[in-house]
């Protein structure tokens, strides 16, 4: 799983409840919307797919330097990159936020549960949906 996070501490208690979780997503993590970018295209430093896998889902903050999570979904879009799952994950719950995300294509939108014990279920909900219910295309 690609997180997409500019907040080192929320991606220390985002990997904190992978870990407690005992969830099978290995937390691949980059802080702007730019590397998540070039992760996913796997260019410059993340060319060498067996060292930096194409994620099968991306958790993506909306608002980190150089490009924010908006610019991400927009190049997703843009880019026909619709097969691998961003999840919009963010502290708004503004509604142009929201409306904005599933405009650009977000598969999801989630905001960020600020109690240790919520992220850890949405964490087990995250797994539960795309790795136990979730059928996705030749092309993830």
């Amino acid at each position: 799983m690609l997180v997409a996070e500019d907040d080192e501490v929320d991606a220390l208690l985002l990997e904190h409840a992978l870990e407690k979780a005992g969830s099978i997503f290995k937390m691949i993590h980059v802080t702007d919307g730019q590397e998540a970018i070039d992760y996913v295209k796997g260019a410059g430093v993340y060319s060498d797919r067996k060292k930096h896998p194409l994620p099968h889902l991306v958790l993506l903050d909306l608002k980190m330097p150089r490009k924010d999570g908006f610019a991400v979904l927009q190049w997703r879009r843009d880019a026909c990159q619709a097969a691998i799952p961003m999840i919009a994950f963010s502290s708004s719950n503004l509604r142009d936020d929201i409306d904005r995300a599933y405009l650009l294509g977000a598969n999801s939108y989630v905001v960020k549960p600020t109690a240790p014990e919520r992220l850890e279920s949405m964490v087990k909900a995250l797994q539960d949906w795309w790795v136990g219910f979730n059928v996705t295309g030749s092309l993830s």
